[in-house]
Order: C-alpha cells, then sequence, then structure tokens
C-alpha cells in the first residue's frame, strides 16, 4: 500500500493527509518501472509542460474550474473575483484573492510565509541530514549555483515553500528590501510533490528556477529560490528588478501545477516559530497560509 502524504495543520491541530492532484499518474510516474521510462523521455521535458499549460490557455478549460473547486473544497469568498470571469482555467489557478484574506502580519521584526502552502525549515543547512527521505544529501552549491552565495548560506537556514495545486499560486516576499540578480537557472520540470522528492531530492537543484536576492537592512541578504515543476512552463515574475519591496508585496504567480518557493537567510539572523521547527524535526511539512510569520529577526 503506497503511504501517505501526512502533515501538520495547525489550524485544526491534527497531521492531515495531503489531497495529491493526480495521484495515480504521480504514484506511477516515480514508484513504477515504465512510469520511469516515460518521465525521463517525456513528463521531465520542458516541451511537455509547454503543451499542458497550453491546454490549460484554452476557453475549454474553463470546464474544469467548478469541478476543482468542488473536490478540493475551494473557499470561493476569497476570490477577488467571481468564479465565471475567468477565461481559462489558468487565469482561474493563478487568481488573485481579496487583501483581507490574506493579511500581513504586522510586526516590523516579523519575517512572513511567502505563499501558501506546506512548510519546511531547515535551520542550519551546514547540519542538513534529511529533507523528506533519509540518505539523501543536500547539495546546496549545485541549488545556488554560485560559490559567493554558498559561502554566504553555508550556516544560513532555509524555508521550503511548497505549493500544491489547489493552494493560491501567487508568492510575495517575505521581508521588505531592495530586489536585485534576479536569474533564470535552466533545467527540467520534474515535479515537487514528496512523491518524487522521496525519491529524488536532487530536483531541487535539477530544475528550472529562478533566483532573487532581496536585500533587507537587519538580515542582510535573503536568497529567494522559486522552482519550476511538471506543468509550470512558467514562472511569472510582476515585481520589478533593482526596486524596494515592502514585506508582503507581490513577486508573482506560478501557472498550472504545484511549485515550490525556497527562502534562504544568513546564519543566525531569524528566530523561527517553534511549531514549525517542531514538526520539521520529526519530518512533517506544517500548512500556513501567505502573511503568517515564520519567525522574527534575531
Amino acid at each position: 500500500m503506497n503511504p501517505e502524504i501526512r502533515f501538520w495543520n495547525p489550524y485544526l491541530s491534527v497531521y492531515e493527509s495531503e489531497k495529491i492532484y493526480g495521484e495515480k499518474w504521480l504514484r506511477f510516474s516515480y514508484e513504477n518501472i515504465l512510469g520511469r521510462i516515460g518521465l525521463w523521455g517525456m513528463v521531465k521535458r520542458p516541451w511537455f509542460s509547454k503543451w499542458y499549460g497550453k491546454k490549460m490557455d484554452t476557453p475549454e478549460s474553463r470546464s474544469k474550474i467548478c469541478p476543482f473547486i468542488t473536490k478540493y473544497e475551494l473557499n470561493t469568498d476569497e476570490f477577488l473575483e467571481n468564479t465565471d470571469s475567468y477565461k481559462s482555467f489558468n487565469e482561474f489557478f493563478f487568481r488573485k484573492l481579496k487583501p483581507q484574506a490574506r493579511p500581513v502580519h504586522p510586526s516590523q521584526t516579523s519575517v512572513v510565509f511567502p505563499a501558501d502552502g506546506r512548510h519546511l525549515v531547515l535551520p542550519d543547512l551546514s547540519k542538513v541530514s534529511q529533507v523528506y527521505a533519509k540518505g539523501q544529501e543536500f547539495d546546496l552549491t549545485r541549488l545556488l549555483g554560485s560559490e559567493n552565495l554558498v559561502n554566504t548560506f553555508r550556516e544560513g537556514s532555509m524555508v521550503i515553500s511548497r505549493l500544491c495545486p489547489v493552494d493560491y499560486h501567487r508568492f510575495h516576499f517575505s521581508l521588505p528590501g531592495k530586489v536585485s540578480n534576479n536569474r533564470l537557472i535552466n533545467g527540467n520540470l520534474f515535479s515537487v510533490n514528496p512523491i518524487a522528492l522521496r525519491k529524488r531530492i536532487s530536483i531541487f537543484w535539477e530544475n528550472k528556477r529562478y533566483l532573487s536576492i532581496v536585500e533587507n537592512e537587519q538580515v542582510g541578504k535573503v536568497v529567494q529560490l522559486l522552482i519550476g515543476a511538471t506543468c509550470v512552463g512558467s514562472v511569472h515574475i510582476t515585481a520589478d528588478e533593482n526596486s524596494f519591496v515592502e514585506k508582503g508585496d507581490e513577486f508573482g504567480y506560478f501557472s498550472f501545477g504545484g511549485s515550490c518557493v525556497m527562502t534562504i537567510f544568513p546564519k543566525n539572523r531569524i528566530n523561527f516559530r517553534e511549531e514549525l521547527l517542531e514538526q520539521s524535526a520529526k519530518g512533517y511539512e506544517t500548512y500556513f497560509r501567505f502573511g503568517e510569520a515564520m519567525g522574527h529577526i534575531a
């Protein structure tokens, strides 16, 4: 029997089983030898995600919206626009929400989650022994693609924010500061679901990703990595490079599919909330919404 993907829900104080969009297909692709052949030959390729993304841009794809809302019990009261206003499934997928649906933590010292999702904190990157599965070594050098950045963040901390297709798919800035160095690192488009990550943690540094730096007066340089994934052919950055942003400002959005945002801080600059630390130490992700505090500046 296939193991469930479980995460901690602090709003209900329970562990929940993740409702995985396309679970049968994912398990076939990553857990079956025939599926892995198709994965390497087709699914990980950028053209596959672009093809599927175009399907989600067609007017015909609108028929998927209402069944999706019903199946995954989405709260339409949060949507900024009416459900019938979306011209395609993709427009619905990267929908905006009403500002009151995701208030940004007001404290001047707080650091907020950049997106809705399931979050895992690695408080010391020099002591990473397990991420999603035992025996997988985390390669910070390949992830960042820069020796200078590795030297800065080798003993830093990281929050991995994993978005599922059912989530709000816009991502935001965790701290105020100046944005610079929006850099594309090309790669494949594997899934970032734990079904895949338990097999290959290297997906994080093999996948297509964007790297940006936010310079904050109190914390210093903070890296935000936007990880592409299967059926996420496009990462759309809406913030201007070399601009000053406020905490919670929109950074951009993902097209159809699940994806991931990684936020990396210098050593000992953030005091993370206890619940996040506790669950991450047990190997569980914790669900939080964008705008809530992941911790405070030390």
